[in-house]
């Protein structure tokens, strides 16, 4: 063992929370460690956002077999393609299990920048509907924050990444820091006030709210509408760690970032009842490292932090750190989503789009909002967006020259209008991780076990995602209308949250109102295992805020020299 070094903090974590954390934390004066289970990413090497298909071995459909030996699992993610694989685990190095019966699809990103490399951009503010949500109809753990709490700190980290979006005036989607919006399309912008006439107000369809650049902001470029951002993005049009948050940090000259560095658990001082620091695996060469630190914030995503609080075992907590309530690794989601409906929109053939926009349209919540839907609770919004029917076709036909490109863009189909939904679930403590005891990875640590299902209620509301979708394309004037319901399985969305939750009392969870563990005082979490429920809005920015306003309290509580 090598002997222990010490930093003021320490983050488990390179993505978007991580980011966020060494971000705050060195700019408050703090010495803080990063640690980063993959490998570090150059981006003028291995971004490949403008890598083309017939640059690659396999033209971008990559070489079957490996794919299918290495990338099993992460295979089934759009974006786990011949080009984007590096930035996927390989499988066989990281399992996991789940129950006959209950599929669950976990895709990881282990390399500095995690999955904020590649993730869908999409932000959406959380209201009192959802902060709400738990205490109104029973289900869950009421939260211990109203949106007045967290609506500053939304501000701030807006401010500071650069949102795209349109404002709208929404009690249940509150609007935000927004720079200009991208804008729609001729159908999209035409079927909106359609929609809204025919459901008195109640159904908005508005643009996107997208972390991507619309001008020049803080150093970082306007997007170009390339088109891949799974793959990169070399000029930081859209946020990510990797080029906003980190860089920040490393100006404080206060960030030391290790990759390689594979946590196996938080170390737990029985006589202070503190955390003490970790024990790292070095990922090439095995050894076991530890490091110190006044201070530990987890943000390796919400399965990961909480393997890790139930791997770190001890006399004082047989069933996993910080673990008083029982509640660790319990009432775990995810968003259902991919159900709704597409269809045909007559007219505007003489239009069609330039560039490869990197947002779509998005319909906010309406179900539950003003009154009780008698078939289900909660709610969702709506994702999608428009198109000439027909552009992709040129990758499977035969041509060549200038004039086969040309016929490409010119002999396009008619306009399509489509949108599914994207659902929330109710907090269930049957949805649950555990620790696999027999499956280990490749670095000893046991596997996560995940137990996730969709239930009645999420099952009521892929229903009606698919009714009400249809009416509204009925509404903008579309034919050849097409439900279509998804069989997408729990983890799919890649919003897992939960496990970890805040809460009110120390007996109801794991966090308190500050993201700060009830039980270990110098311990906070602020990725999606804080989550006491899951909304219906996507998340990263909830995480973002929550975690700049965690690290301000915690720099308060060291200052008073409470941690």
């Amino acid at each position: 063992m090598i002997a222990a070094n010490h930093y003021d903090a320490i983050v488990v974590g390179s993505g978007i929370s991580g980011g966020w954390a060494a971000k705050e934390l060195t700019e408050h004066g703090l010495r803080t460690l990063v640690l980063e289970a993959g490998g570090p990413i150059d981006p003028a090497h291995d971004y490949v956002e403008h890598v083309q298909a017939w640059q690659m071995p396999f033209r971008g459909l990559g070489d079957r077999k490996a794919l299918e030996r290495d990338y099993p699992v992460q295979r089934g993610c759009y974006a786990c393609d011949e080009m984007g694989s590096k930035f996927f685990v390989k499988d066989l190095e990281n399992p996991y299990t789940n129950p006959d019966g209950a599929p669950f699809k976990w895709f990881r990103g282990r390399q500095v920048g995690g999955r904020s490399i590649t993730w869908g951009r999409q932000v959406y503010r959380w209201s009192d509907l959802d902060f709400g949500a738990n205490a109104r109809d029973g289900h869950g753990s009421d939260w211990p924050i109203r949106y007045a709490d967290i609506a500053p700190w939304y501000s701030y980290v807006e401010k500071f990444i650069g949102i795209t979006g349109a404002r709208e005036g929404l009690s249940q989607l509150p609007d935000g820091e927004f720079l200009p919006p991208m804008p729609m399309t001729v159908v999209e912008e035409a079927a909106r006030p359609k929609i809204m006439k025919a459901f008195n107000g109640d159904r908005v369809l508005t643009i996107g709210r997208a972390a991507i650049l619309t001008q020049p902001h803080n150093g970082r470029l306007p997007c170009h509408y390339c088109g891949p951002c799974e793959r990169g993005c070399i000029t930081a049009s859209y946020f990510s760690s990797l080029g906003s948050t980190l860089p920040a940090a490393r100006k404080t000259g206060r960030l030391t970032l290790r990759p390689h560095s594979v946590v196996a658990e938080v170390l737990y001082d029985a006589k202070t009842g503190r955390a003490r620091g970790v024990r790292v695996i070095d990922a090439r060469t095995m050894q076991n490292v530890e490091y110190t630190a006044r201070v530990v914030f987890l943000c390796a995503s919400a399965i990961e932090s909480v393997r890790l609080l139930l791997n770190s075992k001890s006399e004082r907590w047989p069933d996993g750190l910080a673990n008083s309530s029982g509640i660790l690794g319990k009432y775990v989601m995810d968003h259902h989503y991919g159900s709704g409906a597409s269809g045909t929109m007559p007219g505007f053939l003489d239009k069609r789009t330039t560039g490869h926009r990197p947002n779509g349209i998005y319909i906010a919540r309406f179900r539950n909002v003003k009154t009780a839907h008698p078939d289900f609770l909660r709610g969702y919004g709506m994702q999608g967006g428009s198109g000439r029917d027909g552009w992709g076709r040129g990758g499977g036909m035969p041509g060549y020259g200038a004039d086969f490109k040309q016929s490409l863009i010119d002999d396009l189909g008619p306009w399509s209008l489509s949108a599914s939904g994207w659902g929330e679930t109710l907090p269930d403590e049957r949805n649950r991780i555990t620790l696999d005891p027999d499956v280990k990875d490749k670095w000893g640590i046991p596997a996560a076990r995940i137990e996730v299902r969709w239930r009645d209620n999420e099952h009521a509301m892929d229903k009606d995602m698919q009714t009400a979708m249809a009416e509204m394309l009925d509404a903008a004037g579309c034919t050849n209308i097409r439900t279509h319901a998804s069989n997408n399985p729990p983890g799919h969305c890649i919003h897992e949250m939960g496990g970890a939750r805040m809460s009110r009392t120390p007996r109801d969870g794991v966090l308190n109102r500050w993201n700060q563990s009830w039980d270990v005082k110098n311990l906070f979490m602020t990725d999606g295992a804080c989550m006491a429920s899951n909304g219906c809005q996507n998340p990263s920015i909830t995480y973002m805020a929550l975690t700049a306003r965690a690290v301000a309290h915690a720099v308060k509580l060291m200052g008073a020299r409470a941690l």
